[in-house]
């Protein structure tokens, strides 16, 4: 697992400029993809960012981090043994690149060669019973001792129990904050062994308190990252119920550990085994399914700031975009519904949506599907 990856790899200016870019206000995963695609370069879509904000309607143009920031993070990274890493190098995870809207940038520490094998993600309650930290021990303990590197979100009880099983075969830690704030503070150790022998991961930038808001982020991450996720204990309405419907949308395989029924912390699990998911009582019943999914390639590497050539399409006017603004309301809708609608040239409907959601007043949803949120800029 010490191998290390060859590949094309980010220039020291493209990653400053990568990092400025992510870490600004309202842009996210799929608008730094639409940036890069637009305009080639991280380093010009900076430039142009205030004007794309003023077009879409923002009231207000957001702060874009300095040159010094973004070396100071970098500094940062450096310092606690991290780096980042984009998502078009070879250590990024190979199948974060599969998921809807990836993160361009990750912070890691540790060994990415962790990355390369066959992931399975076991996650579940904070307040799990004995039988359940048991069992995700167990099941982690087998399934790494099969090959596969086990993925989890650091949290009390099941996610310690699934990283404490498989830390000597291979894990790997999403964070909802900073490399360098786990949580939960109990956690700091064992977070250090994973970074170790495994690898940490975060999307968040350094020094980042997580809030409430940061664990979906995380989640979202935590089934991005593996071919099946494994949920072992789980209540009514929880964050590992979000994981399943995240991993299930992204057609991941979905695994639940059958519970008591007298038990709320099975009500989760055995709600998902209802729905169709796969029920396990031993790591065979994972690998079982899995393994047919293990010879699958990777998804290519992107090329780094190569742009399509839309030099033959003129760029939207205003009444281009009114047209586009009218075709949009609080429901999401798919983007080749407003193409057709519109009658716009493809390029002209996305810069446009493009520039609402640089000024904060577009949502993105599951399946490309797209909304405005009205109000303030």
């Amino acid at each position: 697992m010490s191998e290390p990856a060859t590949g094309p790899r980010l220039s020291d200016r493209q990653r400053l400029s990568w990092l400025r870019l992510i870490r600004t206000q309202n842009v996210g995963p799929a608008s730094f993809r639409d940036l890069i695609n637009r305009f080639g370069s991280a380093e010009v879509a900076l430039e142009i960012l205030p004007e794309l904000m003023i077009s879409g309607g923002a009231s207000r143009i957001a702060r874009i981090p300095s040159v010094a920031e973004a070396e100071a993070e970098l500094e940062a990274a450096r310092r606690d043994g991290a780096r980042f890493v984009g998502i078009g190098e070879p250590d990024y995870p190979p199948l974060l690149r599969s998921m809807d809207n990836p993160p361009p940038l990750l912070a890691v520490k540790g060994n990415a060669a962790v990355f390369r094998l066959p992931g399975v993600a076991i996650v579940g309650a904070r307040n799990a019973s004995l039988a359940g930290i048991k069992m995700a021990r167990m099941l982690a303990a087998a399934l790494g001792g099969d090959g596969y590197g086990i993925v989890s979100g650091l949290a009390r009880g099941i996610d310690t129990a699934a990283h404490q099983g498989s830390l000597q075969t291979g894990t790997v830690a999403v964070l909802a904050g900073g490399l360098d704030l786990p949580y939960p503070p109990e956690n700091a150790g064992l977070c250090a062994e994973i970074a170790e022998r495994g690898a940490i991961i975060s999307e968040m930038p350094f020094g980042w308190q997580p809030r409430a808001q940061d664990f979906p982020r995380r989640n979202r991450l935590v089934a991005g990252a593996v071919l099946g996720l494994v949920v072992v204990e789980a209540a009514q309405r929880s964050g590992s119920l979000i994981s399943a419907r995240l991993a299930g949308e992204m057609g991941r395989l979905v695994f639940a550990v059958p519970g008591s029924p007298l038990d709320p912390r099975a009500a989760g699990t055995n709600g998902l085994l209802k729905d169709g998911a796969t029920l396990v009582t031993e790591a065979s019943d994972v690998s079982r399914a899995i393994a047919p999914l293990t010879g699958m390639r990777a998804p290519a590497v992107p090329p780094f700031e190569d742009p399509p050539d839309f030099s033959a399409t003129p760029p939207p006017g205003e009444s281009d975009r009114a047209k586009v603004n009218e075709a949009l309301g609080p429901t999401p809708v798919p983007v080749d519904e407003i193409i057709r609608h519109t009658g716009l040239h493809p390029a002209q409907v996305f810069m446009v949506l493009l520039e609402l959601d640089l000024a904060g007043r577009l949502e993105r949803h599951a399946g490309g599907n797209v909304s405005l949120i009205f109000g303030d800029g």
